[in-house]
């Protein structure tokens, strides 16, 4: 979280509270603790969140950055 939080709170938010799309492609790492951070996952539960490679998955978010859906674009 420590390398992951900042450039959330640089880029990432601020674009999306402008009303922009954003795309994010990382390391399993980085998209671990994004998602846990995001999601508000526990520690023991993120280490049993299945993250499948190269699988797209679509967020929205309300006004205050909270998940509203979570949508996982596979076959």
């Amino acid at each position: 979280l420590d390398r992951v939080m900042p450039f959330w709170e640089d880029h990432i938010a601020p674009d999306l509270l402008d009303g922009k799309n954003v795309i994010i492609a990382a390391h399993g790492n980085s998209l671990r603790a994004l998602t846990k951070y995001i999601e508000n996952i526990s520690d023991d539960d993120i280490m049993n969140l299945e993250m499948k490679t190269g699988e797209p998955v679509v967020y929205t978010f309300d006004e205050n950055l909270d998940v509203v859906k979570k949508e996982k674009l596979d076959d």
